[in-house]
Formats: structure tokens, sequence, C-alpha cells
């Protein structure tokens, strides 16, 4: 076994060199990376840690070390477009090694498969500048199946160059179909190419080692990281009290950058312009620079780019997570400010809506996540920050008005605080267990509200979305267990696990002052009191909104090695009974019935089926006359699908900025009209 180790990178030069047919030169020995020394102690000590403490338990053996390997090609070239099919044949050499590699610290064969890859990603480079020197001929009827997740890998050079010809051509077409030039669209992509080319260059050993460690964490779970110290500095100042910025977490998806977060408060939040999954394709500075092309571009570099003082301006060219490739990117403008990660107010607004000549008014709480100022708190500062402060306040001023029924809209809240998610479930239940959780040693505790004052005994309703998750599943879960309140819209996202940072320092003797890195890790999961885990499948509403999100493709349904849902003892608890099963029965019959003949819903449900067509696309054309009216006939769908309705006398509202919120919302419009009907029923 060592031997092999100890002979692979001759073996692997002598192969790359002499069986690929000229593919490509021979790695340069110069170009190689190496693990340093920290790397090899980390990597044991990261295994060690996962083994006694993760909340997966998994054997250290060759069935963990093959599908590290696995996990790791596909970190490099997840659209397995840059590794031939005989480099992973021979990377197969090593595929039951690797276990025995972190345990002796032998990395060396990592960070050469990271070579391979760079000298693979530099060809492409090559081929791509060669490729742009004249203009590629769009009259040809052909077609680019750009989707290669899952495709057998390319065999030859022929084969890989026909890909990478199509894929350059399909960014061209892209361009071209909005409008630019050839001379335009060749700067723009030779620019990409250029970024492309200095990026790769610039990875070192810690890069490379971290890219090879989270192949290994998270076949663990999706939420479990190592952090190098630079990531692990910026992970704990977006995760501290305040930073500056458009409020925004970004993840890297092959070459896009992609929205992961909008945080609460923010400027893009505010906003209401960017959403989980946007792509980012352009950044400006300012008001009048022009817009510099980041796809290609690694996430350091553009969150160097997006980043900025407060006051300043920053623009950004964002495609629609839901557009298709044709579609023009959105401008977005934002000014840049101080992003207070617990001054995330939750916020009421009475809404009055009409029925059976009726009006009710309903008190709409809006929480954008459970945050909690864990500083304040633990120095003993009486006033401190708290979602349920605030929402008892929003209580309070409701409690002043003349309130039908209380709405708790919280989606796209990402969680926060578990002590939060039990305290404000405290608010509208008298005492009593709230969540149970269970560690990796087995071990189950119940989380229980102690205060048996009831806050808010009226009627009650939460509207989740696909994007509702973690502590938000915990409170929606509670209220529907006891029966306390309807819960609606969509399954929530589906994270029922619990994580905890582990700083790496304390670990090693640190005579230099070298900084180790963190772990993040999965210790426990949440189960609700009815003994079901919210893990995968989240907190399945009441009554169920049209959802234009697959859960294949967008919840914790869709991460690999996600862990999996099952289900512990039920616990006994008081049921509140506010909302019965005839009530849901009924509200269903009449949501059905609001389905098939409701203008609005209608359009909405034809968007949605537009979507999920365009979502599954997998081969596009290459002819520009076809793509031209392939955007004719989308514009002309959408257009079709927009409906102007008057909802001023199903909402009497004077107030400009709720009308507007009202119009361009129909869960929150549909979820005011269904509250109407349980109480119309009831009484």
């Amino acid at each position: 076994m060592k031997l092999l180790f100890y002979i692979f990178p001759l073996i692997y030069l002598f192969n790359y060199q002499f069986n690929f047919n000229d593919n490509l030169k021979s790695v340069e020995y110069d170009s190689l990376i190496y693990p340093e020394q920290k790397h090899r102690d980390q990597a044991l000590l990261i295994s060690r840690l996962l083994s006694k403490y993760h909340y997966k338990k998994m054997a250290f053996d060759d069935s963990l070390s093959s599908n590290i390997l696995d996990k790791y090609v596909e970190s490099l070239d997840p659209n397995r477009e840059y590794f031939y099919s005989s480099d992973i044949k021979y990377f197969n050499n090593i595929r039951f090694n690797i276990d025995n590699y972190i345990i002796n610290g032998n990395l060396e064969p990592m960070y050469e498969i990271f070579a391979v890859y760079r000298e693979r990603a530099k060809d492409r480079i090559i081929y791509s500048f060669d490729f742009l020197e004249s203009e590629p001929d769009f009259t040809i009827e052909e077609e680019f199946y750009f989707d290669r997740k899952k495709l057998p890998w390319m065999k030859s050079r022929f084969e890989m160059d026909d890909y990478w010809r199509k894929k350059i051509k399909n960014y061209a077409l892209n361009l071209k179909v909005l409008g630019k030039e050839w001379n335009d669209i060749k700067e723009v992509l030779d620019k990409r190419y250029k970024r492309f080319e200095k990026t790769i260059n610039q990875f070192d050993s810690e890069d490379v080692f971290e890219i090879f460690i989270n192949s290994y964490t998270q076949l663990y779970d999706p939420h479990t990281d190592y952090f190098s110290p630079s990531n692990a500095e910026k992970f704990n100042i977006n995760m501290s009290k305040s930073f500056e910025g458009i409020g925004a977490r970004l993840i890297q998806d092959v070459d896009h950058t992609v929205i992961y977060e909008v945080i609460p408060g923010g400027p893009a939040f505010k906003s209401k312009a960017l959403k989980k999954d946007d792509k980012i394709l352009g950044v400006a500075q300012g008001e009048n620079e022009e817009y510099e092309d980041i796809v290609g571009w690694r996430l350091n570099d553009v969150v160097k780019k997006i980043k900025g003082p407060k006051g300043s301006v920053v623009k950004l060219l964002v495609l629609d997570r839901d557009a298709s490739f044709d579609d023009a990117p959105d401008t977005i403008q934002l000014v840049r400010d101080k992003v207070n990660v617990v001054d995330e107010d939750a916020e009421f607004d009475i809404i009055p809506i009409k029925n059976h000549n009726k009006i009710f008014n309903f008190g709409v709480i809006t929480i954008p996540s459970f945050y909690m100022n864990f500083e304040d708190a633990q120095n003993g500062i009486e006033d401190y920050k708290s979602v349920t402060r605030d929402v008892k306040r929003c209580l309070d001023s409701l409690s002043q008005k003349n309130i039908d029924g209380i709405l708790i809209d919280l989606r796209n809240n990402g969680g926060g605080s578990l002590q939060e998610a039990i305290d404000l479930t405290g608010l509208f239940i008298d005492s009593g267990p709230v969540v149970q959780v269970k560690s990796s040693s087995g071990g189950v505790d119940i989380e229980k509200d102690y205060d048996k004052v009831i806050h808010y005994d009226g009627p009650l309703f939460v509207l989740n979305n696909s994007f509702t998750a973690s502590s938000s599943e915990i409170f929606s879960g509670a209220i529907q267990d006891y029966n306390r309140g309807l819960v609606l819209g969509e399954s929530t996202f589906g994270k029922g696990t619990v994580q905890n940072l582990i700083g790496l320092d304390r670990f090693f003797r640190n005579t230099d002052k070298e900084s180790f890195g963190q772990l993040k890790i999965t210790l426990a999961k949440y189960y609700r009191i009815s003994g079901s885990s919210t893990q995968k499948i989240g907190v399945k509403p009441d009554i169920e909104f049209p959802n234009s999100f697959d859960r294949e493709f967008y919840t914790e349904n869709s991460r690999k090695n996600a862990l999996k849902w099952d289900e512990i003892d039920r616990l006994e608890f008081s049921n509140k009974l506010q909302i019965t099963s005839n009530n849901i029965e009924e509200l269903n019959q009449i949501f059905d019935d609001r389905l098939k003949n409701d203008n609005a819903i209608k359009k909405y449900l034809s968007n949605i089926d537009e979507i999920k067509k365009n979502r599954e696309k997998k081969i596009i054309s290459l002819n520009l006359q076809q793509r031209l009216n392939e955007k004719k006939d989308s514009d002309d769908k959408q257009d079709n699908l927009n409906v102007s309705i008057n909802y001023t006398e199903i909402f009497p509202l004077e107030n400009n900025l709720l009308k507007e919120k009202i119009e361009n919302d129909l869960y929150l419009r549909e979820s005011l009209k269904l509250f109407t009907d349980l109480l119309n029923l009831k009484s």
C-alpha cells in the first residue's frame, strides 16, 4: 500500500504522457502543489472527531475511501467536462486506499489528482481562446446537451473538443440573443477565460486541502464542513453581530455564483430584488462603472467585488432562478449598509379583507429569522434583543386593535436560536414540550416551555414555504401538533439537524501561532413532540399551496448524504383542539374549488408549469433563429401570464405599500381568504 503511494507520481506521469494519445502535455513538475505537514495532522484529527462525535456513524474503511474519491472528483469536475475516462480509470488505482492515506498522513495522491484537474482546465482554457478567434456559424442546426452530471466520462480529445465547442458557442449565443455583436461577445468571453486561467493558477495548498477534506466531511451530511483559517474568519464574521455589505451569503455552483441566503434586515432583503438560488453574472462598482463579467470566478474573488463600505453603491447583473438560458438578466442596484444580524425585527401589518359583506382585520406578523443577541444575554443585559420579545410587543400592539386573527409569516425564515423557537411557541400555548433533541449517543432531551402565560389565544395561522427551515420548522411543527393553529403554504425545507463549531487550534501545540481552521459538525437531530423528525420531509402544511420548487432540487431532500427521516417516541401533551380535522377537510375543499376557478391562481399554476418545463430541459438549440423564436414564445407566454386584478373590493386598503404587497403576494392573499373561510365555518 505504501509502495503504491510512493510510486504514484511517477506511474501517473508516465501514464499521462504515453497513454493518452497526446490529449495533453504531461503534468509539469513545477505545477504540482504539495500538502503541508499541518494538513496531514488536520486530516487525521478531523477523521477522529467525525468518528467520535458526528451523529451519523460510519465505518472508516475501504467503502468510505471509495466514496471519498467519487466525491472529490465530483467536487473538482461536477459536470464531467474536464477529466477523461482514462483519468478516472487511473484514479481508481487508489480507490480503496484513501482511508489509509488519511491515517498515515499521505495526502500526495489527492494533490496529484488536483494537478491533473488543473492541467485539464488549462488545456480547456487554451482551447477556448483558440475557438474565440473567429465567430461561429449560428445558422447551423445543432443542439447542446449541457447537463453532463450523469453522463459517462468523455473518452477522447475529439469528444472533449466538440463538447467545449458547443459550450462556448452556447455562451456566445446567450449574448447574441440579447443583442450583442461578435466583438463585444468575444471580449466578454475572452475576459471570462482569462479570469478563469488566473483563478486556476492561484490555487494553493490550503485550497486543495479544503476541497479534499470537505469531500470527506460531506459524506457524513451536507452541513458538516471544514473551514480553512481564512474561510473560518469569514464564517465567523458572517455569524457575528454585524458586518457591512449587501446582506447575502453566496455559494459556488460550477461556473456560477449563486445566492444561498438573503440575510433579513440587509440591503438585499429590503430591496426584495434578490432571492435564494438567483445567479449573479456581473458586478459593477458605483452607479456609472461598467459591469465586470464574473462567470467562472472563484467565490472569494466575487465576495471581494460585492463587499464594500457602508453607503457605497454596487450593481449586480442577476439571472432569476426560474429564468431560461436566453432570458435577459435583471439589473439590480444596492447601497451597501451595515447588516445587523441580531437586529432583524419581527414586524406586523393590519390587513382588512372583505368576505360575505363583512370586514375582517388580521394581524400579519413577519418573522425573518429566530434571532437573539447571545452576547447581550450572556452579559446579563436585561433588555437584550430577541424575536420572542419583539413578537410579544407585536401581540401587545395588536391586542389594542380589533383583530380577528393573527397570521405568522415564516416564509424564507432560515431559523436561528432553538431557545427562541421554544419561547415563541410559549406565547401561544400555556406550557408543555416543544421539541425533542436526540444526540449522537442516542440520548433524548425534551425541551419545554414552562411559562404558563398565554399571550395570544385567538385564531392563528402559520404560513411557510420551501425555504422555511430549522427553528422555524420546530415552531411550525409544535403549533401543528398542538392543533393550536393552521399551517399552510408549502412543505418546509427539512433541516432537522443541529451543528456546532469546533476550533481545531486547541488540539495542537502551536508554537508558531499557526491557525488550523474550524470544523462544523452535526451533533444531534430535532424531533417533533409527535415523534416525527423534520429531517428531509419538513413540516407538511394542513393546506398545501401550489409550489414551483421541486423538493428534489431545492430542499434538504435534494442534498446528497442528507441524514434520513425517522421517528422516536411520541410525547404526552395537552391537545389544544383549536383546529380540527373537519376544519382542515372543509378548508381544503374550499381551496380546491378556488384553484379551479380563480383567474389569478390559474395564471400562477400555468407559470409554475412553464417553470418546471424549463427546469427539465437538458438540451438547447445552438441555432440563432430558433433561439430567437424560443425567446419570443417565452416572452409572449410571460405576457399572457401577467394578470392585472383589482383587489380593492376584497382588500379595502388605503396604504399604497400594503396594496402593492397584496397585489404581488398570492400566498398572502389566499391565506387571508382562507382565514375568513375558517372564521365563517366556525361561526
